[in-house]
C-alpha cells in the first residue's frame, strides 16, 4: 500500500494524543497497482485500555459502508502500542484472522520521543513486515 506522509501524519498524531491508551482506526485505500490509501478513519478504543483496543460493531459498520459509498477498500487497521514495540501482539494475530489481505499499521510509543511506525500482513497466523511506501499526496 502507497501512504502518502500526510496520512502517515495524521495516525502518528492520533496516537501521540492519547499516548495513555491505544489508539484505533482504519485506513482506506483505492484499488490500483499498486493498492493507494486515500483516507485515514480515527474510531474509538471502546476498551479505553493502554493494552488493548477495539472498535466497537456500530462504529466499524458505519465506517465500512463510508468506505464502501466512496467506492473504497479497508487497507489497514491501524492501532498504537503504549509501552511496547511496533510489533503484532498474539491478540492482534488473533484478530487479523478476521481480515485477511488487510495490512495491521502500529504505532510504537514505548519511547515517545521517538515513535516508531511499522506495517505487517497477518495471515494464518504468520506475520510479514510490509515497507511503508511514503508517497506524495
Amino acid at each position: 500500500m502507497d501512504i502518502s506522509q500526510e496520512l502517515l501524519e495524521q495516525i502518528l498524531a492520533h496516537a501521540c494524543e492519547i499516548p495513555e491508551e491505544e489508539c484505533c482506526g482504519v485506513v482506506a485505500v483505492e484499488d490500483g497497482s499498486p493498492v493507494r490509501a486515500v483516507r485515514v478513519y480515527r474510531a474509538t478504543n471502546i476498551h479505553k485500555s493502554e493494552l488493548k483496543f477495539q472498535i466497537g460493531s456500530d462504529e466499524l459498520l458505519a465506517l465500512w459502508n463510508e468506505i464502501q459509498r466512496e467506492g473504497w477498500e479497508v487497507g489497514a487497521i491501524y492501532h498504537s502500542h503504549v509501552r511496547s514495540e511496533p510489533y503484532p501482539s498474539q491478540t492482534d494475530i488473533n484478530f487479523a484472522a478476521e481480515w485477511p489481505g488487510v495490512e495491521w499499521i502500529i504505532v510504537g510509543l514505548a519511547d515517545p520521543a521517538t515513535p516508531e511506525i511499522h506495517s505487517y500482513l497477518i495471515e494464518e497466523g504468520t506475520v510479514r513486515e510490509v515497507e511503508i511506501a511514503k508517497v506524495p499526496v
